[in-house]
């Protein structure tokens, strides 16, 4: 008798879905929240160049290595700073945005919390935005870096800072481009149970060194991105991965979200 179990992918999970129309609102109102907010975080030059010296002699007493290090590896190759500039500029939301929409129809029981914890990750880090603004090591003249997309392209920031309309580009700390990729990461790792499950976090890892190779981010963005991120996941308590059933035992009941509640729109999300 075959006793072999069906890959955990193809196991239904029979946790009622939210409303799409509802979800499509609310994650696209968390949006434009976010981004009018991060426009309002403008303006304040001379706070966000004071602050990257901080950031920066806060990094060499804690003995960080020096983001130069990766850029000078990205430099030996046109093609390789090319492929990084691409993948910062291209992959983060669109990857955070399958994420969702993959749960919402495979892993309803996962899609709630991981909503929640990815909204209340951005509406902490459009909080510290405000608080701390902060310009990039690519704005640094100590950090002696170069902006990466500025000179080989594509680039997704305008070439003067202090007048670029469609992004804040003095809002470096945290790194959303870290936190979503290792919440996309945590998700997936939570919500599948694949053997080879545990590639997702090359996603975090290989989005790590393009944003400190670009020069867009400093190692403590991508370190309080975790810490925030680690506070959103306890707040709302993803789903624990189901481990899978042994030859001859029934299938474990679907785990259910951990709130079925969505976050008001004031918890902010992108």
């Amino acid at each position: 008798m075959d006793t072999r179990t069906e890959p955990a992918e193809r196991e239904p999970d029979t946790t009622a879905r939210p409303p799409l129309v509802r979800e499509f609102l609310l994650v696209a109102g968390l949006f434009i929240v976010y981004k009018l907010g991060r426009q309002a975080a403008n303006g304040h030059v001379a706070d966000a160049y004071r602050n990257a010296d901080r950031v920066w002699n806060l990094e060499r007493f804690l003995h960080l290595p020096g983001e130069g290090s990766v850029q000078g590896v990205l430099l030996h190759s046109e093609s390789l700073v090319r492929f990084a500039n691409t993948y910062y500029a291209t992959v983060h939301f669109p990857a955070t945005v399958v994420f969702l929409v993959w749960l919402y129809w495979r892993r309803p029981g996962h899609y709630t919390g991981a909503r929640q914890a990815l909204a209340v990750l951005t509406g902490a880090a459009l909080a510290l935005h405000l608080l701390m603004p902060l310009a990039p090591p690519r704005m640094l003249g100590a950090a002696g870096l170069i902006d990466t997309g500025q000179v080989y392209g594509p680039s997704v920031y305008g070439a003067t800072p202090t007048t670029d309309t469609v992004a804040n580009q003095f809002a470096a700390m945290p790194s959303l481009h870290f936190g979503w990729a290792v919440m996309v990461a945590v998700g997936l790792i939570a919500a599948t149970r694949s053997r080879w499950r545990w590639l997702w976090l090359l996603h975090p890892l290989l989005t790590l060194l393009v944003i400190v190779g670009t020069a867009n981010h400093y190692w403590i963005d991508a370190i309080v991105a975790v810490a925030l991120l680690g506070v959103a996941l306890a707040i709302t308590r993803l789903p624990q991965r189901v481990t899978a059933p042994r030859a001859g035992c029934p299938s474990p009941v679907p785990v259910a979200t951990a709130s079925a509640a969505p976050l008001a729109v004031s918890g902010g999300s992108r």
